[in-house]
């Protein structure tokens, strides 16, 4: 870490646990590449290549996260839908700017700058990725998880952030995990009003933020006024790990067995994941086309589809 100039993003260090839920503050409520011009011009590049997601504020909590786009189509242009977005009633995503020659250097400045100190504790930061939310008022963006660890900070506006904790079954069942992993499928995951009392709960205004965890669910609800969030994300060895051991169990579900969830035998998941890797690395060597699927997340940057 450098000792003169401050991280862009402050996080608690001497507590942090890449596997817990974390409130953090942020320096990048300023960035030039943050500001709604930026913005509209950045959503015109990605349109034309297919990395827009947008559906109306009709969408609420217990909508599919896959097909609210369908479900709930915003009509608008990414250009229009951003530069009103006040009055848009829309909920936008740039996706992947990464792919984008110019947020590829923000996504780096903001990683570079935290990855010593989350190597510490978390090593092998991989598959670099950047998202960007811009929300009309009292926007939903429906509950549902992601595979990578996530900063996600507020630029603009004010949101209520809702996160779970990425082990907690009663939010989201250890099956929903495993399908997840296995085939990027969200059919499990299901919103129940009950579970809200569970979350962390953010209110965020610009210059704060969270750190969400591999599969942890969250919910976010925007507040009165428009809204720029972002999020940087990465994988690291231990998100590889248990990416693999959910996608095996997954497996193991098919053959009629039921799996102890991950991390409650720390033993026998070595075991399991020492042997299916040596299954995977057999696969490579037999020219089985789809033996590299999953070394893809140990790219240095997230692919775009």
């Amino acid at each position: 870490m450098n000792n003169t100039t401050p991280q862009l993003i402050d996080v608690n260090w001497d507590a942090f646990d890449p596997w817990k839920v974390t409130p953090v503050h942020h320096r990048l409520v300023d960035h030039p590449l943050l500001q709604i011009e930026s913005l509209v011009e950045l959503g015109g590049r990605l349109e034309k290549v297919g990395r827009i997601r947008t559906h109306s504020s009709d969408a609420y909590a217990g909508t599919s996260f896959n097909h609210a786009p369908m479900l709930y189509p915003n009509q608008r242009s990414s250009a229009e839908t951003l530069a009103n977005i006040a009055s848009a009633k829309a909920w936008m995503s740039l996706l992947n700017v990464q792919t984008d020659d110019v947020y590829r250097t923000l996504v780096d400045e903001v990683l570079d700058d935290l990855k010593p100190t989350i190597d510490r504790v978390d090593p092998g930061m991989t598959y670099r990725g950047g998202w960007i939310f811009v929300t009309s008022p009292n926007t939903i963006t429906p509950f549902h998880m992601d595979k990578e660890h996530n900063f996600i900070l507020q630029i603009k506006g004010s949101k209520r952030i809702l996160v779970w904790e990425p082990d907690d079954i009663e939010a989201i069942s250890e099956a929903a995990r495993d399908l997840f992993h296995a085939s990027h499928s969200r059919d499990l995951i299901t919103w129940r009003e009950e579970v809200r009392s569970r979350a962390h709960v953010f209110d965020v205004v610009p210059g704060m933020g969270a750190y969400m965890p591999s599969t942890a669910p969250h919910l976010v609800e925007n507040g009165d006024g428009p809204s720029i969030t972002v999020s940087f994300t990465y994988y690291t060895d231990a998100t590889r790990r248990d990416a693999r051991l959910h996608a095996l169990h997954q497996r193991m579900r098919g053959w009629g067995l039921q799996p102890s969830p991950v991390g409650k035998h720390p033993v026998l998941d070595t075991l399991a994941d020492t042997t299916w890797q040596g299954v995977e690395f057999l696969r490579r060597l037999a020219g089985r086309p789809d033996a590299d699927k999953a070394r893809s997340d140990s790219l240095p940057y997230a692919l775009a589809s």
